[in-house]
């Protein structure tokens, strides 16, 4: 089967759905639509040439001779119910506490996973109940706005990264004085730390390979790791604005001049 008849489609409106790898019985990409939004995965792996993890594993199904499982999780929805419920099972099937081994090709996290998501209930706390940031001795930081980013429903072009790392660690306008001196990235969302990237190294580029977009001036990109229990981690820095239209801020103990 690869469309719903008029009737159906009529009937079913939104709905949220599963693609299940019939070979192992795994879900591998959970998504929302209507019409017969189900089967064009399966109708791009054949007829299109784009990579990816979900397409490409479509054509291993098909060239093994087995057929690619379509579900329809919940249907009857509106569009702000099925993003709802597709962003729920996006998060608890990629949840590494949950699921060691479950892995979704689906290309994106789901919608306001980082602000709404899963969470502990310590996280919960720390996050509505931050307290306000204090700089350790010696540190450098450079906090960057995630408010372009962060939201992956509302994350357009560039802005759009798969996962927190790629968020907090480029494309960067800065000057590479300042570059060297970074110690720590903090990915700032509506006023709280939402990320720690401990800074190894760094690199300049004045193109985006994946979107295609060439920048008018080298952009800075940082690498290194995520910092899961840093003290800085769901603190408070109202106190260090960005200002208007501005997306960068340094702060240290020795005050913005580092």
């Amino acid at each position: 089967m690869n469309k719903f008849s008029d009737k159906s489609i009529e009937e079913l409106c939104f709905y949220v759905y599963s693609l299940v790898d019939p070979r192992n019985s795994k879900i591998f990409y959970i998504g929302k639509g209507r019409g017969n939004r189900v089967f064009q995965h399966c109708e791009a792996a054949i007829l299109e040439d784009e990579e990816s993890l979900k397409l490409n594993l479509i054509r291993d199904i098909i060239a093994s001779g087995a057929k690619v499982e379509h579900y329809i999780l919940r249907h009857k929805l509106s569009e702000k119910e099925a993003l709802q419920i597709e962003s729920v099972l996006i998060d608890f099937l990629t949840y590494p506490k949950f699921n060691m081994e479950q892995v979704l090709t689906n290309i994106v996290s789901g919608h306001h996973q980082w602000d709404e998501g899963i969470k502990t209930v310590e996280e919960i706390s720390a996050i509505y109940d931050c307290e306000k940031i204090k700089v350790m001795s010696h540190d450098h930081l450079m906090l960057v706005s995630l408010n372009r980013s962060f939201d992956d429903a509302k994350a357009h072009g560039i802005y759009q990264r798969i996962n927190i790392y790629e968020k907090t660690r480029k494309y960067w306008s800065i000057a590479k004085f300042r570059a060297a001196k970074v110690d720590y990235v903090l990915g700032v969302y509506h006023g709280i730390v939402r990320s720690v990237l401990k800074v190894d190294n760094y690199e300049w580029t004045i193109y985006d390979k994946e979107k295609k977009v060439c920048f008018n001036k080298e952009r800075c990109c940082f690498h290194g790791s995520l910092v899961a229990n840093s003290p800085y981690l769901n603190k408070n820095v109202s106190d260090y604005p960005f200002g208007s239209g501005g997306a960068i801020r340094y702060i240290s103990i020795e005050g913005n001049n580092w």
